[in-house]
């Protein structure tokens, strides 16, 4: 059995003593989507979207694009995107007005996928004040300036830490905390997770024999203290970003060999939700003192194959079931578990909350905003605006979604109400 490609994806935490904790790059203004799943890392946006005209939302502009299914980030009015361009590794920040590029800078790569797929990058860039940050699908990390593109230290992390192929090469998104840069390198010896200096690229700790996820990581607090979530091959990791000192470890993966933990762990007051295909399931975690210790779990609830579910007011919204088996589109009672709708064989796609609405990015290239309601599944407008298939996050930034496919990146107006 084969395990098909992730995006990239998710998790939940703690309030109280375990509290919700912005990453470095979630500091930045409302209007940006500087990483993975937004400024927070948890796939929502204050933006309030209007239902568009029944011709669909304007289109500000379309680009070609080479291959990648590494998601659009947004600071200000420049857009990184990450692709492969013949056998370059590209960083290409795009004027968001235009769709014209600024800046350009490429390194080689010769990443070949095993199965077939796209062999461009997987991993979102993160964006923090004066830097951009990248891993490519070889493993390259590496620290570009985000005013011209020049490169400041780059880390091949394969090489330097004895990585392992893996499936569908590197994937997981860089998390930015206080000057650290961490990363689900899993490498042997220790070197599971590894982190390095934003300055220099200097390995600050390494930390976890764990191989490597498809999912990104994300931050929160445990104790008082800022803890980074890894949801690695082997399970959701807490890990203080200071030292490397794991705080709790909860294993979550499939027995097949075959399968992979792609979305990103939600922080959800006291609760942490992960989630993964494959006969794994979900969980929903409460941490107490050094333990996770679950409040439920069920493989027949949320099995998020590689898009992150979002939260909102009591109730998850996400994908049911793999992705070639047309998974099921669900809302679910956070607390209990129980399914409040489903909507079958809905089909692969990303989601994310904008305001009290899903806006939902089918694989096929459909947009779709619905209300974010355990009632039934509401939609209020539909436009198709790419053609199949859609993998890559996309990126919501000042009322633009920028969504792009393995060939094309398109800016989208959505009306705000």
């Amino acid at each position: 059995m084969r395990a098909r490609l992730p995006a990239v994806a998710a998790v939940t935490l703690l309030a109280a003593v375990y509290s919700s904790h912005a990453t470095e790059a979630g500091q930045a203004p409302a209007n940006d989507w500087p990483q993975l799943l937004g400024p927070d890392r948890n796939g929502a946006v204050g933006v309030q979207i209007a239902a568009w005209p029944a011709d669909g939302p304007a289109i500000r502009w379309r680009r070609p694009v080479g291959e990648g299914f590494a998601g659009p980030a947004v600071v200000g009015s420049k857009l990184i995107l990450f692709h492969r361009v013949d056998d370059q590794e590209v960083v290409e920040a795009l004027d968001t007005a235009t769709g014209e590029p600024l800046w350009s800078t490429g390194h080689p790569t010769t990443y070949r996928d095993d199965f077939g797929f796209d062999e461009g990058p997987r991993a979102t860039p993160t964006v923090v004040k004066d830097r951009v940050f990248t891993f490519g699908a070889q493993g390259v990390l590496q620290a570009l300036d985000v005013s011209d593109g020049s490169p400041l230290w780059s880390v091949d992390t394969h090489a330097e830490f004895d990585v392992r192929k893996g499936f569908f090469g590197a994937a997981s998104s860089p998390l930015v905390h206080d000057g650290i840069v961490m990363v689900n390198v899993g490498g042997r010896g220790n070197a599971g997770i590894v982190a390095f200096d934003s300055a220099t690229g200097a390995v600050l700790w390494t930390a976890t024999d764990h191989q490597a996820s498809y999912s990104g990581p994300t931050i929160t607090t445990i104790n008082g203290r800022a803890a980074a979530l890894f949801f690695t091959r082997a399970g959701l990791v807490a890990i203080e970003p200071e030292d490397g000192t794991v705080v709790a470890e909860f294993p979550w993966r499939s027995r097949q060999g075959s399968s992979v933990n792609a979305a990103t762990p939600l922080a959800i007051g006291r609760r942490i939700f992960i989630s993964a295909s494959y006969g794994t399931g979900a969980a929903l975690l409460d941490v107490r003192g050094s333990s996770f210790v679950p409040v439920w779990t069920s493989d027949d609830v949320l099995t998020n194959h590689y898009a992150t579910s979002v939260y909102a007011d009591g109730y998850l919204y996400g994908y049911h079931g793999r992705q070639e088996y047309s998974p099921a589109l669900r809302a679910v009672d956070l607390e209990t578990g129980r399914v409040a709708w489903n909507e079958d064989r809905f089909g692969g796609g990303t989601v994310i909350l904008a305001g009290d609405d899903l806006l939902i990015l089918r694989e096929r290239g459909e947009l779709i905003l619905a209300a974010a309601t355990p009632e039934s599944f509401r939609p209020r407008a539909r436009a198709r605006i790419l053609g199949g298939i859609v993998r890559a996050y996309p990126a919501l930034a000042g009322g633009v979604l920028y969504a792009r496919n393995q060939r094309e990146l398109v800016a989208v107006e959505l009306p705000q109400r």
